[in-house]
């Protein structure tokens, strides 16, 4: 149970806290995470409540109406309209506790899911039938049953089988005033007096919603547009007669405005047990729209659309993924997937479809029926959100007309007249969407930093909406219209459908509790823009921010809530998050607190901010989100737009602790190269030291867990090692040189490792030299925020390289991939170009290996292995080469899905971090090591990867890849 401090609401807050089961969070961390979906918009809420299970949801709403304060239904918080958020109100968080999947009737083909239940949990939990759920929008890795129901949401499969309100059998409803009850499908006169019929509210609200709608028969029928993707305003046309009074059809899309979903039976389609996927080159993506219509009686499951820009972004972003080289020549694709009981079947299918294809003169086409080729080329689609943010020439795109719909056969022109709309106004964006019902994506460079221009946000959305309308289409196709399209609504509908919108919202919820603000009365499209103008002065920040300009604001503002960091399921991107389950320890949630930081320092001195944060730098609240992020990298490179959290965690910890006090940790383990050196003379007295008694208070003295193993330092240096050797094993004439790292951890902790590397260079033919002198990537001094000392430690590093004497273009090879990435990516970064020709030459030693000696036989290692990859070699060096030095070995290897270790470096060390970094490694990890069998490698290059495995996997060992390559060659 939760204990909230005095902060706005405080009374609620301790009310709810002393009946609820769940957290009840109503701090300015939680606030401000929560005061942000995935849209423009930025409504700080008064608190926020987490119920663990439904009865928490009917006691915070009961809680919340006794105090007048509105409620807010949350699942994944990837709402694009603004859905998920609300000023003032208490946000229920359903995907905390409430995301089982309570049954699955194969038979029926339904499924009982909880709000919170997120989709690939239910497809996992229908797949050994068969089964799966229709709709799969891109988030299906972390949106949710309520949220999708909340917007009607729809995916690529929707030509196949339909929107979110063509799969749901009932709802399960609590009302704002506590009225419970189910809702299902078609009825008949009869099914519909037994509703009538109910005592109490339940029946008074079916009389009077079935008196609402006789009453508007006309209106109804002649004011709400006909076409496959209409999410804009209430489905009022369902509760037709003729279409059986369907209030689960009705409710479906509310966006949470006229009750709470407790629960939802859903219906179940049969999966096609094989897929092929037919993708259609076209010259631009009017084309590709005017393509359509006469696919689709071919029966596709899909027809989306992307276009040459979409792929353009995504190449900007990042190395060029391999399916692309499966597109055909086109300035626009169509991915058309056909599917089959079998293999052939689903093959004959596409094999038609293409044939259609060509009958276009303009069109190419690709068959594609290898499934990895297929999953790779559908996750450039699903990554679309994310990746257009970013421009292909750089600039910074947002949400606003994110998802509207015409009619298919008319999707061609609209898309020439949205594109001519966007020339007018000197804007640009990069469409693409479910081509096949009509439905496009678009994110557009408005320039929402800059006040002076914000007119022109308005002026444009108006634009664009009577465009849409023009063509018989809708503001939303998929997406919903919260703040964002909410104020549009009288361009689309007439004034009479908008007076029944409001006539229905009051029937349901007639005190205006549930998401006030949205569809009904809607808040401006251009009004509480969460974007962080220019601060009043320039920031003096530590690093340069190169890809954004130099200003840390865009580099959180990156973040667009698609919150893949809220996965938990497969990649490395976010370890705490994966950990803890909080939202504040996501990569999404800590963007969210470094831009309140940044609102914060806007206003002038004496002014107050409105914000959450007001205390710039010295904020404890991102302080203590930052404490968990373990500065893996991992969204920098599994992010869609790259937040790098480890860069922005480097910058706070400097700006936090300039000219203050640091946590233990920061001197010991920050300065550990110093005392490694100075422990590196007398190893055997160090040895005993830490073993004796005063071992735990050298622990705690250094802000180091008191459950963490302190390493055995060697009796030998591996620099002093490799001295003695040259004296006796002198390079053979003419042998090319290579510049080896000896890293602070292998030379010092692990000499081992840089010994088997020499090995293995000098078997390979290979000249192996060293720095004339100690030298240091920095690392610990820069994850710690110690940027000065960073710096002062790298120049002297490239005057031990200079003084080597070797020429400028020999080759450097890193053997720790933490090291080594810091010397390919961050090191320019704090010497700026003084850094840049030692960051260019720097290697892995697969890769030296791959690029030196392509050629060179290796000895065979006919075994089987696991592989735990660095996070920093997943994010900043990559593995390919590592594949293929294994490949060579013969060595059959399987690459864990595991993320980080968990230690990361000092993090797993530090006090406070233990369970964390335990829970982390215990998610995959350790279990796969544990079950490993006894003659299995595990291999794994990072230091902080071995050291994990050897303290917390049952005396496991694992080698570095040069380990298992000596040990092969000494026979």
């Amino acid at each position: 149970m939760s204990r909230p401090s005095a902060v706005p609401g405080a009374a609620l807050a301790r009310e709810l806290a002393a009946v609820l089961r769940g957290e009840v969070r109503f701090g300015a961390a939680e606030r401000t995470v929560y005061s942000h979906d995935a849209s423009n918009y930025r409504q700080l809420p008064l608190g926020v409540v987490k119920p663990a299970d439904p009865d928490d949801v009917r006691t915070a709403l009961a809680l919340c109406r006794q105090y007048g304060v509105p409620v807010v239904a949350r699942g994944a918080g990837t709402s694009i309209g603004g859905q998920a958020i609300g000023p003032g109100a208490v946000v229920l968080d359903f995907r905390r506790h409430l995301g089982a999947v309570p049954a699955v009737d194969p038979e029926a083909r339904t499924a009982r899911v909880q709000p919170g239940t997120v989709l690939d949990d239910l497809q996992r939990a229908a797949a050994p039938y068969g089964l799966r759920f229709g709709p799969d929008p891109s988030t299906h890795s972390r949106c949710t049953l309520g949220g999708m129901i909340g917007n009607d949401s729809c995916g690529s499969h929707s030509l196949a089988w339909g929107r979110t309100s063509d799969n749901v059998e009932r709802l399960e409803l609590l009302l704002a005033d506590g009225t419970e009850l189910t809702v299902g499908g078609p009825l008949d006169p009869q099914g519909r007096a037994a509703l009538r019929a109910q005592p109490e509210r339940i029946g008074r609200l079916h009389t009077q919603l079935q008196e609402f709608t006789d009453r508007n028969l006309a209106t109804i029928r002649q004011g709400m547009p006909r076409l496959p993707r209409r999410t804009s305003g209430y489905p009022l046309d369902a509760l037709l007669p003729e279409r059986g009074h369907d209030l689960a059809r009705a409710l479906t899309g509310s966006e949470g405005t006229c009750a709470l979903l407790l629960g939802a039976t859903v219906r179940l389609v049969e999966a096609p047990a094989a897929r092929a996927l037919v993708v259609a080159g076209y010259p631009d993506e009017g084309a590709a729209a005017d393509a359509v219509p006469a696919l689709l009686p071919y029966g596709p499951l899909t027809a989306e659309g992307m276009a040459a820009d979409l792929v353009a972004a995504l190449l900007a972003a990042g190395p060029r993924p391999p399916a692309l080289n499966r597109l055909p020549a086109g300035e626009c694709w169509l991915f058309l997937e056909t599917g089959g009981a079998t293999a052939l079947e689903a093959y004959q299918s596409a094999r038609r479809l293409a044939d259609a294809v060509r009958r276009e003169r303009s069109a190419t086409v690709a068959l594609v029926t290898d499934p990895a080729e297929q999953r790779q080329l559908w996750a450039v689609r699903e990554a679309g959100a994310g990746i257009v943010t970013r421009l292909p020439g750089g600039g910074e795109a947002w949400p606003g007309w994110e998802d509207s719909a015409v009619p298919p056969e008319r999707l061609g022109d609209y898309l020439r007249g949205l594109r001519a709309l966007l020339r007018r106004h000197g804007l640009h964006g990069v469409p693409y969407g479910h081509f096949g019902d009509g439905c496009v994506h678009l994110r557009i460079d408005f320039p929402l930093d800059d006040p002076r221009r914000r007119p022109l946000f308005r002026e444009f959305l108006e634009q664009a909406a009577d465009l849409a309308v023009s063509y018989g289409g809708s503001l939303s196709g998929e997406h919903g219209d919260g703040q964002a399209r909410g104020e549009l609504l009288p361009r689309m509908y007439p004034p009479e459908v908008l007076a029944l919108f409001g006539e229905f919202k009051r029937i349901w919820d007639p005190e205006q509790l549930l998401n006030p603000g949205v569809l009904v009365d809607p808040r401006p499209l251009d009004a509480d823009l969460r974007f962080v103008t220019a601060p009043r002065r320039p920031l003096p920040l530590a690093l340069p921010y190169e890809q954004d300009g130099g200003s840390l604001a865009k580099a959180v503002h990156r973040c667009v809530g698609v919150a893949k960091c809220v996965d938990p399921t497969t990649g490395v991107m976010c370890p705490s998050y994966m950990a803890t389950g909080e939202e504040r320890h996501s990569t999404r949630g800590r963007a969210r607190l470094l831009a309140e930081m940044l609102r914060g320092m806007e206003a002038p001195p004496g002014r107050p901010t409105g914000g959450a944060i007001p205390d710039g730098w010295r904020s404890a609240e991102v302080r203590e989100a930052l404490d968990l992020c373990l500065s893996c990298k991992g969204c920098a490179s599994d992010c869609p737009v790259h937040v790098d959290m480890a860069t922005y965690k480097t910058e706070f910890l400097y700006q936090h602790y300039r000219h203050r006090p640091r946590p233990l940790a920061h001197y010991s383990m920050g300065w550990l190269p110093l005392w490694l050196r100075a422990v590196a003379l007398a190893p055997a007295a160090a040895n005993t030291l830490i073993r004796s008694p005063a071992g735990p208070l050298l622990k705690r003295l250094g802000g180091i867990d008191r459950r963490r193993v302190l390493p055995v330092f060697p009796p030998e240096t591996f620099t002093r090692w490799y001295q003695r050797r040259r004296a006796t094993h002198p390079a053979p004439a003419g042998a090319r040189p290579v510049l080896l790292w000896p890293d602070t951890f292998s030379n010092h902790l692990q000499p081992n490792v840089p010994r088997s590397a020499v090995e293995v260079l000098e078997h390979l033919g290979f000249d192996v030299r060293l720095p004339e002198g100690p030298v240091c990537c920095g690392l610990t001094w820069y994850s710690t925020g110690q940027l000065d000392t960073a710096r002062r430690v790298l120049r002297r590093s490239l005057g031990a390289l200079a003084a080597a004497g070797l020429p400028a273009d020999t080759p450097v090879v890193g053997l720790d991939p933490s090291c080594t990435a810091t010397l390919r990516e961050d090191l320019p970064r704090l010497l700026g170009e003084d850094g840049r020709p030692l960051s260019e030459r720097t290697r892995t030693f697969a890769e030296f290996i791959d690029q030196y000696a392509p050629d060179a036989p290796l000895p065979r290692v006919r075994l089987d292995a696991v592989t735990q990859t660095h996070c920093h070699q997943h994010a900043v060096l990559g593995s390919a080469a590592d594949r293929r030095i294994e490949a060579r070995l013969g060595l059959h290897n399987r690459v864990l899905d595991s993320g980080c270790c968990g230690l990361a470096g000092n993090f797993g060390f530090e006090q406070g971090h233990f369970e964390v970094s335990e829970a982390i490694a215990e998610r995959v990890l350790l279990p796969e090591v544990r079950a490993a069998g006894p003659d299995t490698v595990v291999l794994a290059d990072g230091f902080s990867c071995r050291t994990q495995i050897a303290q917390l996997a049952d005396g496991r060992r694992a080698l570095h890849l040069a380990e298992l390559i000596a040990r092969e060659l000494r026979g």
